[in-house]
C-alpha cells in the first residue's frame, strides 16, 4: 500500500470486525497480526463462538440471522426472548451494576444489528444445540441468554472473517506486531513502529484502531493486577496477548479503565497445557457443574454450584477456584445427571475419576475420604424434593446447609460416581482503555487522542468481577465496528483537509 488510512493491530473477531467495516466504508486497510499464519485468530479461535445478542425470539431473527434452518429444526426449538432491557439486567446483575451505562447500552442496542451485518458478509450461525439447550418434552429448551453460534465455532468465525476481509481487500501481514504509537507535534496518531521478520520498521495511517487483547498471556502482569498466584494460572487462548495495546496506548497519554484485577476466567481441566491448544480448543473447559458438585482438595464445597445458569456463574466460580488448596475444583455427578454432560467431558484429553463408591473417588482424587463422604452425605440430605428441570431456574434446592445449593440439586447417590478435576483458566482481562461512543481513545483528561480506536479486549468498562457469557464476542463485534467505522471516516476527513 502506498498509502494507508487505517492500520487495525490483532487479527482477532473485534479486529477483524474493524477491518471489515473500515474497509467496506471505502477505506484502505492494513491488519498487523504479531502471531505467525498458523497461529491466527487471536483468543477468538478459541472460544465457542456464542454471541449474546438483543432479540425477540426465533420469527425475530429467522430471517437475516438464523438463515440455515430447516422448518423442521425451527419445529423443535424453544428460544426465549432476549430483549434489550433483559440483556441490560443480565449485565448489570453480574457486574453488581459497575458496567459504565454508556458502554452498556451502546453493546446491548447495537448487538442485533451487528449480528445481521456479520450475516451480511457471510458468516453463518447457528443455535447451540449442544450447549445452551436441553432437550424436554420433545423440544430443544435454550436457556441463560447466549443460544446462537457462529458455524464451525470460534475458529469457524474468524476464518470466515479473514477469508471475508481478503476479498474484499483488506491486506493482512502476519509475524508482524505493534511495538509503539506514533505521533505528529499535534497529538494526532500517525501509524505505528512494527517488529517484523527483517526487524523494526514504522508504518504510516492516517488512523489505527487498537484490537490485539489484553494483557492476560503476561505472566508478570497477571501477578501484577490480578493478585498472587495468577500467574500459576493456565491460559485459555493465545500465548501472544502480552498487553501491548494497552501500554503501547498508556505510553501516549491514554487513560486506564475498568476492572484491572478483574478478568474473564473459568473451570478448566487440570491437565491442560499452559496456552490453549488449536485442535481442543475450548473443550478443556467443564461447564456443567450446575448438574452435580464442586469440591476443593479438602473434600468441601464452595460455591453455590446452582445459584443461576452457569452463563452468569462459570467466570466468578472460576476465580473461587484460583483460591482454592493446589488451585483445584473437583466436579462430582452421580448417573442421574452423567448423560446431560456437555460434550467438553468426553474428549479425549480429559482429567476424571470414576468409582462404585465415594469413598473409592475420594481415594482416586487424593481426598480425605471421610471428608468427602462427610460433605456429600450432608448434602444429599438437605436437598428437597422437587420437580427438577434443567433448562429453567426450578427451585430444586438444598436446606441447612452452607453452601446452599439453590437449583438442580439431587442427590448424589446412584453410582457409578464420576468426577472431573479442574483448574483455572484465564481467557481475557477486563482493564484496559477508556473508549468513547465513536471507538475513539480518551487521554487522561478524557479528550480523544486524534486517530486512534480501540475494540475488544483492551477496551476497558464493561465487565467487573463477572461476564454474562457471550458478551464478549458480541462487544468485540459492536465496538470493532464501530472503531472501523469511526477509523474510515476520520481517515477520510484528514485526507480531504490536506
Amino acid at each position: 500500500m502506498s498509502e494507508i488510512d487505517v492500520i487495525v493491530c490483532g487479527a482477532g473477531n473485534a479486529a477483524l470486525s474493524a477491518a471489515l467495516a473500515a474497509r467496506e466504508s471505502g477505506a484502505s486497510v492494513l491488519v498487523l497480526e504479531k502471531a505467525r499464519e498458523d497461529e491466527k485468530g487471536g483468543n477468538s479461535y478459541f472460544t465457542a463462538g456464542g454471541f449474546r445478542f438483543s432479540h425477540d425470539g426465533l420469527e425475530d431473527i429467522s430471517e437475516d440471522i438464523l438463515t440455515d434452518l430447516s422448518d423442521a429444526e425451527r419445529e423443535q426449538i424453544v428460544l426465549p426472548s432476549h430483549d434489550r432491557h433483559h440483556f441490560y439486567e443480565q449485565l448489570m446483575k453480574v457486574t453488581h451494576h459497575q458496567a459504565d451505562e454508556e458502554l452498556a447500552w451502546i453493546l446491548i442496542d447495537n448487538s442485533r444489528s451487528t449480528m445481521a451485518w456479520l450475516r451480511s458478509h457471510g458468516i453463518r450461525f447457528l443455535p447451540m444445540f449442544g450447549r445452551q439447550s436441553f432437550f424436554v418434552d420433545g423440544k430443544h429448551h435454550f436457556y441463560g441468554g447466549v443460544n446462537i453460534e457462529a458455524v464451525g465455532g470460534g475458529a469457524g468465525l474468524v476464518e470466515s472473517e479473514i477469508a471475508r476481509a481478503i476479498k474484499i481487500g483488506v491486506e493482512i501481514r502476519y509475524e508482524t506486531g505493534a511495538t509503539r504509537l506514533l505521533q505528529s507535534s499535534d497529538r494526532k496518531v500517525r501509524g505505528v513502529e512494527v517488529l517484523g521478520p527483517n526487524g523494526y520498521q514504522e508504518i504510516e495511517a492516517k488512523s489505527v484502531v487498537l484490537a490485539c487483547g489484553g494483557f492476560e498471556s503476561n505472566p508478570e502482569m497477571r501477578a501484577r493486577y490480578l493478585g498472587s498466584g495468577w500467574d500459576l494460572c493456565r491460559v485459555r487462548g493465545t500465548r501472544h496477548n502480552m498487553g501491548d495495546g494497552i501500554r503501547m496506548a498508556i505510553d501516549i497519554g491514554a487513560q486506564p479503565f475498568g476492572n484491572w484485577s478483574g478478568c474473564h476466567s473459568v473451570g478448566w481441566d487440570i491437565s491442560a497445557p499452559p496456552y490453549g491448544d488449536r485442535e481442543v480448543l475450548d473443550n478443556f473447559q467443564k461447564h456443567s457443574y450446575p448438574l452435580g458438585i464442586i469440591v476443593n482438595m479438602n473434600g468441601e464445597r464452595f460455591v453455590d454450584e446452582g445459584e443461576d445458569y452457569r452463563n452468569l456463574t462459570y467466570v466468578r466460580f472460576g476465580r473461587e477456584i484460583m483460591a482454592q488448596p493446589q488451585r483445584t475444583g473437583v466436579q462430582i455427578f452421580d448417573q442421574k445427571t452423567v448423560d446431560m454432560l456437555r460434550d467438553e467431558y468426553r474428549i479425549r484429553q480429559v482429567t476424571k475419576v470414576e468409582a462404585s463408591t465415594i469413598a473409592e473417588l475420594a481415594e482416586g482424587l487424593e481426598i480425605n475420604p471421610i471428608a468427602l463422604e462427610k460433605t456429600i452425605s450432608e448434602f444429599n440430605a438437605a436437598c428437597q424434593p422437587g420437580k427438577y428441570n434443567p433448562a429453567i431456574l426450578d427451585n430444586v434446592h438444598t436446606q441447612g446447609i452452607t453452601p446452599a445449593k439453590s437449583n438442580w440439586a439431587l442427590p448424589i447417590d446412584e453410582p457409578p460416581f464420576i468426577a472431573f478435576v479442574t483448574t483455572t483458566g484465564i481467557t481475557f482481562t477486563f482493564g484496559g482503555l477508556r473508549v468513547n461512543a465513536q471507538s475513539e481513545v480518551q487521554d487522561v483528561t478524557d479528550r480523544s487522542i486524534p486517530g486512534l480506536y480501540a475494540a475488544g479486549e483492551l477496551v476497558g468498562g464493561l465487565f467487573y468481577e463477572n461476564y454474562p457469557g457471550g458478551s464478549g464476542l458480541m462487544a468485540g463485534s459492536v465496538f470493532g465496528k464501530i472503531a472501523g467505522d469511526s477509523a474510515a471516516g476520520y481517515s477520510q476527513a484528514l485526507g480531504e483537509s490536506t
